[in-house]
């Protein structure tokens, strides 16, 4: 990498390592060469002055449902990845499922990698899924460049990725210790629920899935871990009340992993009205003492990192019209708002900016094994970047929403945190409602970088 700059860019609030200071960045072409103060910028080198606004590292959103190819009515790399960019997050992984075919084998992935082909306004990863019948093609998947697995304790709601049991994460923890690389769990046993006449209700849909489903699914995860010295990761927590264990399996020196998200940490259940199916996700959102909770398990590390669940689907699959929370689709749509989000939760308990990229930048890169590439504003560090005006609030607009479908619990919400520019490995790709150019976003494979 040659030693002089082609761009810069200056703000009075840069997040680097050592915390928030005035600074200049300084990019030859794709890769952060120094940082230095304002005074010290070359002359001649061209400047791109962000202000007071802060520049953080690009998030890192390991948790996205993408759905390309095969449910492309659903949403595509495209339409997900203009939303992301618009809301800062340089570097997504895509989900196993929702897709067609489902990334099990390597035929999968090839037809996934090529699906992406020149949509991707952001960096892209993905995950292998494991299922009963592929435990096979677990090392061919591995060798191809997955960044993890994905598996389902419980039904996923996919019939062509039908959820394990405990005899096959037995079978497979083995090969994934050998290959060094983490399994995702959607950590959610079934173990008898409370039937209801009315669907309506949300307190209806907790109780079809009480919180003893992720409880006890955890309970296995933490037994297996114990077992099996395997990274074992806990996708999208909602209930607090295991946070004792994982705190303990953690001090313990296990590799366990957790993330949880915007939606846990924003809304609470109290707040959901009937026949409002645009808060269906599994497991459900509970209420808000659960919410503080997590909060606490943010703050003392016991939760590593924040993802969006990215997981949309079309608007008729959400049930709106009857509101029946046992038909809709689960999932909720909201990359774009990550960011805001999260923030407007931190300014109101005192959490600050280096603690916010922590959760949304710095750690889920290094989940996903790019902590020397992504997810920091250092030398030889990607030069992915979003500035950000944290002061400014404003209320989210349907017309305003990038990714396919509109639909989401999060409109009409009242949020600080305005992205103004994000750039992509030195190239800004979102500014102000508009993007740049054409889609630059490249492949993430375990093996390169």
């Amino acid at each position: 990498m040659s030693s002089t700059p082609n761009l810069v860019i200056t703000s009075q609030r840069v997040i680097t390592p050592k915390g928030q200071r005035p600074a200049a960045i300084l990019i030859n072409g794709e890769k952060i060469l120094d940082i230095i103060s304002i005074e010290e910028v070359p002359v001649d080198c061209p400047v791109e002055n962000i202000g007071n606004d802060v520049v953080m590292p690009g998030l890192v959103d390991s948790h996205v449902h993408i759905n390309e190819p095969g449910r492309t009515d659903w949403e595509g790399f495209e339409t997900a990845t203009k939303a992301a960019a618009s809301g800062g997050i340089t570097t997504l992984v895509d989900m196993p499922l929702n897709c067609i075919p489902v990334t099990t084998t390597v035929d999968a992935l090839n037809k996934k990698i090529i699906a992406a082909k020149d949509q991707l306004w952001i960096d892209c990863g993905f995950y292998g899924g494991l299922i009963p019948g592929n435990i096979h093609d677990i090392e061919y998947l591995a060798d191809a460049g997955v960044l993890g697995f994905k598996a389902f304790l419980s039904p996923s709601g996919i019939q062509e990725f039908p959820n394990v049991s405990e005899t096959h994460l037995r079978k497979v923890l083995p090969i994934l210790s050998k290959i060094g690389i983490p399994i995702l769990v959607h950590a959610e046993l079934e173990n008898g629920t409370t039937i209801s006449e009315n669907h309506k209700s949300y307190k209806s849909f907790q109780d079809s899935r009480p919180k003893s489903w992720e409880n006890n699914a955890i309970k296995l995860l933490i037994q297996l871990c114990r077992e099996f010295g395997v990274h074992i990761h806990i996708v999208h927590l909602s209930s607090a009340d295991i946070l004792p264990e994982i705190a303990k399996t953690r001090n313990d020196c296990f590799p366990l992993t957790v993330e949880t998200c915007p939606h846990y940490l924003h809304f609470v259940s109290e707040g959901i009205s009937d026949g409002d199916t645009r808060f269906k996700c599994a497991p459900p959102i509970w209420d808000a003492p659960n919410r503080e909770n997590l909060w606490s398990g943010l703050e003392e590390g016991i939760i590593n990192f924040i993802t969006s669940d990215h997981s949309p689907c079309t608007p008729k699959l959400k049930k709106l019209d009857s509101g029946n929370f046992e038909k809709a689709w689960g999932g909720i749509s909201s990359i774009q708002f990550t960011l805001p989000v999260i923030w407007t939760e931190c300014k109101q308990r005192g959490y600050s900016l280096d603690q916010l990229t922590n959760w949304l930048s710095n750690q889920p890169a290094k989940f996903i094994g790019k902590s020397r590439q992504k997810g920091q504003i250092s030398p030889g560090f990607d030069a992915d970047f979003v500035c950000w005006n944290p002061d400014k609030k404003y209320i989210i607009k349907k017309e305003a929403i990038y990714h396919k479908h509109k639909l989401t619990p999060y409109e009409s919400e009242p949020l600080f945190g305005v992205v103004n520019k994000t750039f992509l490995r030195g190239k800004k790709v979102y500014d102000t409602g508009e993007f740049s150019g054409h889609p630059t976003g490249k492949i993430i494979l375990k093996n390169n970088g």
